[in-house]
C-alpha cells in the first residue's frame, strides 16, 4: 500500500498517535506531573484540528471498506472542532483532586471513541460501519461511569452499555437480513438489491431504524438518555449530546441516501412519525425538568427530531442542511454545557432554581447561556435560526408542509422552556445566588469559541455555500 493511499486515513492515524502519546505519558509520569499534561494535550489536539483542514486527496482503501470524500472530510473536521471545545471545557474539572489519578484515561478514552466515529463516518460497507460504531460506543460507556465514587455515574455507565448492547444487537440483526438478501455487505452492492423490495427487506429496514434510533435518541428509543446524561460527568454529557449524536445522525443520513434511496417511499413514513414523536415528547418532557443536565438531555432529543426534517427530504439539500445544522448545534449546545460545567465545577449547583439571580453575580455567563438557548430555540439572528430555517426549507421542497407546521409549533414550545432558564437567571431573586467566580483559561476559551460560532456561522454565507458545493459533488 502506497503512503498516499494510507494517508486517506490521516484523521484516524493522527488521533491514534495522540492517544498513544497520552498512554505513554500515563505510564511514565508520576504524581502531579499528570496535571501538566492537560495544556500539552489540548495544544496537541489543537494542532490536530488545524491538520484536518489541510488539503487531502479522496479515494477508497481496503477494497472499498474505507471511503473518503469531501463530505466525510467536512464532518470529521466538524467533530474535531467540537471535541477541541469539549477538551477545553474539561480542563478545570480534570484538575480536581478526585480526577488527578485517572485524568489521562479520560483523554485516551475520548480519543478512542472519536477514532471509532471517524471510521464509522468513512465506512463503505456495513462491517466497517459496525466496527466503528462499537469502537465509538464502548469507550463512551466507560466515560459515563468515570466518576467511580458516585453511584449515579456508575448507574449511567451500566444503563448506557446495556442500552447500547441491545441496540447493537437489533442493528446487527437488520444488517444480517440485508446480507442474506444481497450476499454483500458493501453499501453500493446492497443498494442494487433495493430496486425490487420485498417484505423481508422491509423487516431489515425496521430493525436498522430501531438500532440507529437508540443511538440518536429518537422517540420511543430515548428512555436511557436523560438518566445517562444526568449521571455522567458534564464533560461526558456534552460529548454524548453533541459529538456522538452528530456523528450518528450523519452516518444514518448517508446510509439512507446511499443504500436505501430506492426505498425512500417506505422509510419516509417512518421518519415522519419519528420526527413528530421526537420533537413533541422531547419538548414536553423538557418543560418538566429542574436538573439542567436532564433539561438539556430532553432538549437534545427534541433537536434530533428537527434533524429528521433534513433527512426526510432524501436529497442533497437535506444532507447539506443536516451537516450545517450539526455544525450550528455543536456550538450552541457546547456553549450551554460550558456554562453548566463552569457553574457546577465552582459551586456544584445544577438545577434551574439554583440559577436564580445568576445575572447579578455572573452576568457574562448568563449572557452566554441566553445566547446558547436562543440559538437552540432558533431565534434570529443567531446561528440556530439559520440551521432550523434550512431544515424547514429542505422539508418544504419535499412537500411536507404539515410536518413543518408541527415543527414550528414545537419550536414555539421549546422557546417557552428555554425562557424558564433565562427568567431564572435574569428576573428571579435569590438570597444565596452563585457567587461571582472566574473560570480557568481553557473553559473561558472554549466558551468564547462557542459564542463566536453561534454568531459567525449564521452570517457567513460561504459556509453554507461551501458545504452545498461539496455535497453536490458527492
Amino acid at each position: 500500500m502506497q503512503i498516499e493511499t494510507l494517508l486517506l486515513m490521516r484523521h484516524e492515524m493522527v488521533l491514534v498517535i495522540i492517544a498513544l502519546i497520552a498512554l505513554f505519558y500515563e505510564i511514565f509520569s508520576k504524581g502531579n506531573n499528570k496535571q501538566k499534561f492537560i495544556p500539552i494535550f489540548i495544544g496537541i489536539y489543537f494542532i490536530n484540528t488545524i491538520i484536518g483542514f489541510l488539503p487531502q486527496s479522496e479515494g477508497t482503501i481496503f477494497g472499498g471498506m474505507f471511503v473518503l470524500s469531501g463530505v466525510q472530510l467536512i464532518m470529521k473536521n466538524v467533530l474535531n472542532i467540537g471535541v477541541l471545545i469539549v477538551l477545553m471545557q474539561s480542563a478545570g474539572w480534570l484538575k480536581k483532586a478526585e480526577n488527578k489519578d485517572n485524568m489521562l484515561e479520560f483523554f485516551v478514552l475520548l480519543i478512542s471513541t472519536q477514532i471509532g466515529m471517524d471510521y464509522m463516518i468513512s465506512s463503505g460497507d456495513f462491517l466497517m460501519f459496525y466496527l466503528g460504531l462499537e469502537l465509538a460506543t464502548i469507550p463512551i460507556a466507560i466515560l459515563a461511569a468515570y466518576e467511580r465514587n458516585k453511584s449515579k455515574s456508575a448507574e449511567a455507565g451500566i444503563k448506557l452499555i446495556l442500552s447500547s448492547a441491545l441496540s447493537s444487537g437489533i442493528l446487527l440483526f437488520g444488517i444480517s437480513i440485508f446480507y442474506m438478501i444481497s450476499g454483500s455487505i458493501y453499501f453500493d452492492e446492497v443498494a442494487t438489491f433495493m430496486v425490487n423490495p420485498n417484505p423481508l427487506m422491509a423487516l431489515g429496514l425496521v430493525f436498522f431504524f430501531a438500532g440507529m434510533s437508540f443511538k440518536i435518541s429518537l422517540v420511543p428509543f430515548h428512555l436511557w438518555t436523560a438518566d445517562v446524561y444526568e449521571g455522567a460527568p458534564i464533560s461526558v454529557t456534552s460529548y454524548l449530546s453533541v459529538i456522538s449524536k452528530a456523528a450518528a445522525a450523519f452516518i444514518f443520513t448517508m446510509i439512507l441516501f446511499k443504500v436505501f434511496g430506492q426505498l425512500a417511499y417506505l422509510w419516509k413514513d417512518i421518519i415522519y412519525v419519528l420526527a413528530v414523536l421526537t420533537m413533541t415528547v422531547g419538548n414536553l418532557f423538557a418543560m418538566r425538568q429542574q436538573n439542567l443536565k436532564r433539561f438539556l438531555a430532553f432538549s437534545s432529543i427534541a433537536q434530533a427530531g428537527f434533524i429528521l426534517l433534513g433527512i426526510i427530504s432524501a436529497d442533497k439539500i437535506g444532507l447539506t442542511a443536516v451537516i450545517y445544522f450539526a455544525l450550528v448545534y455543536i456550538f450552541s449546545n457546547l456553549a450551554a454545557f460550558g456554562v453548566v460545567g463552569a457553574v457546577s465545577n465552582f459551586s456544584g449547583k445544577e438545577t434551574i432554581k439554583e440559577y436564580n439571580g445568576l445575572y447579578k453575580t455572573n452576568p457574562k455567563l448568563s449572557l452566554v447561556m441566553m445566547l446558547a438557548l436562543f440559538s437552540l430555540a432558533g431565534i434570529p439572528p443567531v446561528a440556530g435560526f439559520f440551521g432550523k430555517f434550512f431544515l424547514f426549507t429542505s422539508a418544504a421542497q419535499g412537500g411536507y408542509y404539515w410536518l413543518i407546521l408541527i415543527a414550528v409549533l414545537n419550536a414555539t414550545i421549546s422557546l417557552y422552556y428555554y425562557l424558564l432558564v433565562i427568567r431564572a437567571m435574569f428576573i428571579e431573586s435569590n438570597e444565596t445566588p452563585v457567587p461571582n467566580f472566574k473560570s480557568d483559561f481553557f473553559m473561558r476559551t472554549g466558551i468564547v469559541i462557542s459564542v463566536l460560532g453561534i454568531f459567525i456561522i449564521g452570517f457567513i454565507g460561504p459556509i453554507w455555500d461551501y458545504i452545498k458545493v461539496v455535497v453536490d459533488s458527492f
